[in-house]
């Protein structure tokens, strides 16, 4: 079935309207509130910018609390009611909407606006049309400001929203409900996968540091001078359009040159600034940049073992300089390190390495999973909350 027969479905031939916010609902804007007023307990209180750094779509939970004193000057958030950012430092953030389902009354402050949905409203549909590219068109047209993003309540009021068949409330809502009930689907399989993956980081950090940790005589221990062929600083300062040559950098791969100045199976660290200690594994030929380290292990230190041992020894501690951190190649061939036999560092390196493919790859694993499932729920979204506009409302 096409996406437009799918919607045809479950539109059962009725009309869709699109109406301005503000007459589908009451928008009230909000006051006060300063992450200061926080208390321990007391009054559920959503502040605006925590809908876009913790909250999700909805909640039945807030994270803060405000006493009953202040609670009684600021204004209220009800069951089904939902909280919308009217501020940010960014479009994006802006139109940002929180459902909230909690039983106990809540309250909110500035920089917000409550949206009391009417009869011909669900508010978890609204709350996922925001996040659709209609809507962030339409509040472009509003924004007002540059460092400071704000699309008023009035002017968030204006915004038109797709409602299916508004002369029949009750058919409507129902409608709207079953687009929430399949978004939701695709949302909760997310939040699992997310939640699993967690649980798996903490998994791999925990074999990690039990596998790579070493009671003292157990193996041998040599500075990274003894194990290594070199360690060296890259030299790359041009890059072309041309080359098919990777060159890296401090953070992988930053361009491309003709010519190749390395080969082999070796480790990059990144040298100096904010990312000094980094540690990259890269393998074929290719070139380096000058801010990067270039440690080329010897057949008795395996190459991925070796990633997994400087990773974890989080090289950054031993970066000089304060404004400019700096790891240098000779402070890299003083660091002693544990040095098990090459079959027990090769073990080791195969058990970390499928775990790190599980957490931590793009093309494989729960993150891509993660990946694959997001981009399914944006397909569906936008197929479920893309509607044919009307002449009138397109001209």
């Amino acid at each position: 079935m096409s996406g437009a027969d799918f919607l045809d479905k479950l539109l059962d031939g009725v009309a869709v309207e699109r109406k301005p916010l503000g007459d589908l609902g009451e928008l009230v804007r909000g006051n006060g509130l300063q992450k200061k007023d926080f208390t321990e307990t007391g009054v559920p209180a959503i502040h605006y910018g925590q809908i876009y750094t913790y909250y999700g779509l909805s909640t039945k939970e807030t994270k803060s609390f405000v006493s009953p004193d202040l609670a009684k000057q600021l204004k209220k958030v009800n069951k089904g009611d939902v909280v919308i950012t009217n501020t940010s430092e960014n479009l994006e953030d802006v139109g940002k909407a929180l459902v909230y389902l909690g039983e106990q009354q809540a309250v909110t402050g500035g920089h917000a606006s409550i949206l009391k949905p009417g009869e011909c409203l669900l508010g978890k549909y609204f709350a996922y049309f925001t996040q659709t590219e209609e809507f962030s068109g339409a509040k472009r047209k509003y924004a007002k400001g540059t460092k400071v993003i704000d699309v008023s309540a009035t002017d968030m009021a204006k915004i038109q929203i797709p409602i299916p068949c508004p002369d029949n409330p009750k058919k409507s809502l129902g409608i709207q409900a079953e687009i929430v009930r399949i978004l939701d689907a695709f949302t909760e399989l997310t939040t699992e996968l997310t939640t699993e993956l967690t649980t798996r980081k903490k998994q791999y950090n925990h074999y990690r540091d039990q596998l790579l940790s070493f009671e003292d005589g157990e193996v041998e221990w040599k500075t990274l001078e003894e194990i290594t062929l070199s360690i060296a600083s890259g030299r790359n300062k041009i890059r072309n359009t041309e080359g098919v040559i990777p060159v890296y950098g401090s953070t992988g791969l930053i361009g491309f040159t003709k010519d190749a100045a390395y080969s082999g199976d070796v480790l990059l660290v990144a040298r100096v600034g904010a990312n000094a200690g980094l540690v990259n594994a890269v393998s074929g030929e290719f070139d380096v940049s000058d801010n990067t380290l270039i440690v080329r292990p010897n057949d008795s230190w395996n190459v991925r073992f070796a990633l997994h041992q400087l990773t974890h020894m989080n090289l950054n501690q031993y970066a000089v300089g304060g404004g400019q951190p700096l790891v240098t190649g000779g402070l890299l061939k003083s660091l002693k390190v544990p040095y098990p036999p090459i079959n027990e560092q090769e073990r080791i390196a195969s058990v970390l390495d499928k775990f790190d493919a599980l957490t931590n790859s793009l093309t494989e694993g729960l993150p891509r999973e993660i990946e694959l499932r997001q981009k399914q729920y944006a397909h569906y979204r936008d197929l479920l909350l893309s509607f044919p506009k009307s002449q009138e409302v397109m001209a």
